[in-house]
């Protein structure tokens, strides 16, 4: 489908935003493996989540809407069913290597399934560690379908992540959750830390990075969970608003994880204008409202060891880059690479349709240069990160624009 945006002047009022998709993952898993009832407030309702619930629907769980609540009756240690078909993950990474870590202590064998994107996308880093606590896995070239071997004694493991990934972080504590003794986990850069939060994991700090530990004590129990809105989403409408004139915008109950607003930092260096208020706490999580203003904007250098906490709004950062002055650039983003599309390729192809001058790099690309062409067709290239980036980029542009193959 071809989107047509035309540019807007003026970004005024309040906005409330669907739950964090994140977090809305890891509520389900958790409620799924507990032992009763649990109750989940403002779960995201986005693909990739229904996919999170399709699956522990095929597995047995009880999962019921009424009105802005999910209801979940959890299946309790080890007592899923066996799958009667292959659980089909969708377009969701997040759902396929999480699952994978559950599904490699229980009792019976199961495949997963993806489309024909998440087919492509590495599965190797969550299949070695798992198999180093004695589960066992074919596929081809270690991506979908993954046939999933369980071990019903699984054992624990001391093992440092050779990249920054909070879903094989994720995956390795779902499998340690059924071991009898502990699993450490050491993650020399933090990523997201959603799970840690949720399950009161113990995290050890120290100079050489964060040291997870979690064992079968940790196991989930019934909950009740309010999921913030998705600040991941919010940076498109924060975008929008700190870069068009006379414009203010607040948006409610955005999830403030420490591990999840690097992007907002990188923001307030660049000039932005961006305060916090009614902040709260939910099952370990921080959320408030974020409030912003139109902001005269200026680039900064990126640090590397912030990339793995903003690399899915990298994209929508590369706006404000063009419109902030001096150069922007981006290193160390390696893992652009392997989302949804080559996000590092689908960027400067984009870019240079504008006639900017377009450095790619293996790990990331720089952008200077002056906007020379008008009335472009930007492609989506089946991203939604990369059709939201490029539709905001198009309300800003004077002339609007025009996002190819967007829904």
């Amino acid at each position: 489908m071809l989107e047509s945006f035309n540019h807007i002047t003026k970004v005024k009022g309040e906005l409330n935003l669907p739950g964090d998709k994140s977090i809305s993952h890891r509520s389900i898993f958790f409620s799924a493996m507990a032992d009763g009832k649990s109750v989940i407030k403002n779960l995201s309702d986005g693909e990739d989540v229904l996919s999170t619930i399709k699956s522990f629907s095929d597995l047995g769980c009880e999962i019921k809407k009424e009105k802005n609540e999910v209801i979940i009756r959890g299946k309790g240690f080890k007592n899923f069913n066996k799958p009667q078909k292959s659980l089909n993950c969708g377009n969701s990474g997040t759902t396929a290597r999480l699952i994978t870590g559950l599904l490699s202590a229980q009792n019976f064998e199961s495949t997963l399934t993806g489309d024909e994107s998440l087919s492509k996308r590495p599965m190797e880093r969550v299949i070695i560690p798992l198999k180093q606590m004695g589960a066992k896995f074919e596929s081809e070239n270690n991506c979908l379908p993954l046939k999933v071997i369980p071990n019903n004694k699984l054992h624990p493991i001391n093992y440092k992540l050779p990249i920054p990934s909070a879903q094989v972080k994720s995956s390795i504590i779902l499998a340690g959750l059924h071991c009898e003794g502990i699993t450490s986990i050491v993650e020399k850069t933090p990523s997201r830390n959603h799970t840690e939060k949720m399950l009161g994991l113990e995290v050890k700090k120290s100079k050489s990075g964060n040291t997870i530990l979690v064992s079968k004590k940790n196991y989930p129990i019934p909950a009740e969970y309010f999921i913030p809105s998705d600040v991941s989403s919010a940076a498109f409408f924060i975008v929008l608003s700190i870069l068009t004139k006379d414009s203010s915008l607040r948006i409610k109950n955005v999830s403030l994880n420490e591990t999840r607003k690097g992007y907002l930092k990188i923001l307030n260096e660049m000039g932005a204008k961006i305060n916090f208020e009614n902040i709260s706490v939910s099952s370990g999580e921080v959320f408030g409202d974020v409030i912003v203003e139109s902001s005269k904007l200026k680039n900064v250098e990126i640090p590397e060891e912030i990339i793995p906490n903003i690399i899915d709004e990298i994209p929508i950062l590369s706006v404000v880059g063009l419109f902030a002055e001096g150069n922007f650039s981006i290193k160390s983003a390696n893992e652009l690479r392997k989302k949804e599309s080559d996000r590092i390729n689908s960027l400067c192809y984009n870019y240079k349709l504008l006639g900017l001058d377009v450095d790619e790099l293996e790990d990331g690309f720089t952008i200077s240069g002056k906007i020379k062409n008008k009335k472009v067709v930007f492609e989506s290239f089946d991203d939604h990160r990369i059709a939201m980036t490029f539709g905001i980029l198009s309300l800003l542009l004077i002339d609007g624009g025009k996002v190819n193959n967007f829904g």
